[in-house]
């Protein structure tokens, strides 16, 4: 395996070398001067993560799971990605899910030893049945954490395909998986303090990998989330505002829709645009796979 001190991330940043004596405002115009290579770096890499969104897509509406796996900010990213999908897709929490070394207490304090571990993966995978129909997604900056590593080869000795998010083009980690993803941000504002710039990348990559499946799996209409959970006041308000923007009705029209079908924002959307009952809208819904423009198409 590479050496640490050799690869992308570990190297030092030679216009950072003096941030220890900036002023505290010219420290953080640096910073911020500092990550405006991340997005350019990602916009390098949006072929790959095209690719990576249809694979997933297809799992998933084949029945499969989308699984992260990662260490420290990788694996923290990955945790992110996945619990924000119940709430905004109404997904399952099985549907997306982020395997931690070192698991749950890992999420706020280190477990020394974690990432270094292959076994340690192997078991988390068999531990929430991965199987072929599943998709992997292993995130490691450095494209090297055995953790990861062996979250990958279980995947590959079942056949699932597997992406991998890294900053390291051509890492290790990056031969592992059928699409590997490297944005290369280059290095860190304090050297090896990937939970900056690289940290950053990967969560655009995450970001990309989850919406684009989303959308593709039918539940987004325009750039609405029509399929959020009404789990707060506020997202019992999102509803409303959603089905409003979506038809042209009135807060009052949206709210009578919505309380005829739980407040299912889709089925508000079809009910007020076709004209149809709670039940019918459903149906036409579910006939179309979710989507709502096939419903409406004449």
């Amino acid at each position: 395996m590479v050496e640490l001190k050799a690869i992308a991330t570990e190297q030092r940043n030679p216009n950072t070398m003096n941030i220890d004596t900036l002023s505290t405002l010219d420290m953080v115009k640096l910073i911020n001067q500092e990550d405006h290579s991340v997005a350019e770096a990602v916009s390098l890499v949006t072929e790959q993560i095209a690719r990576a969104v249809d694979l997933i897509a297809g799992q998933l509406s084949r029945g499969g799971r989308l699984i992260y796996c990662g260490a420290g900010t990788s694996g923290r990213l990955g945790i992110l990605d996945a619990v924000e999908c119940p709430p905004t897709y109404s997904t399952e929490p099985e549907m997306v899910q982020a395997l931690m070394a070192g698991g749950y207490p890992a999420i706020f304090k280190a477990v020394e030893g974690a990432e270094d571990s292959k076994e340690l993966g192997v078991q988390d995978m068999r531990n929430i049945h991965f199987t072929g129909k599943d998709v992997l997604v292993g995130i490691a900056a450095s494209g090297r954490t055995p953790y990861v590593l062996g979250c990958m080869e279980y995947a590959r000795e079942l056949g699932a395909p597997t992406i991998a998010v890294t900053c390291c083009p051509g890492s290790v980690l990056d031969s592992y998986a059928d699409i590997g993803i490297a944005p290369a941000p280059g290095p860190e504002v304090i050297t090896g303090s990937t939970r900056m710039k690289s940290g950053t990348a990967q969560k655009m990559v995450l970001n990309m990998l989850s919406t684009g499946a989303m959308i593709k799996l039918g539940k987004v209409y325009g750039n609405l989330m029509v399929d959020v959970k009404p789990s707060n006041e506020k997202l019992i308000q999102r509803c409303v505002s959603i089905v409003c923007a979506a038809t042209g009705c009135e807060d009052a029209a949206a709210k009578a829709a919505l309380e005829q079908c739980e407040y299912r924002p889709k089925a508000a959307i079809v009910m007020i645009l076709l004209g149809v009952s709670a039940q019918e809208a459903q149906a036409m819904l579910e006939k179309a796979g979710g989507r709502i423009a096939k419903v409406l198409e004449k």
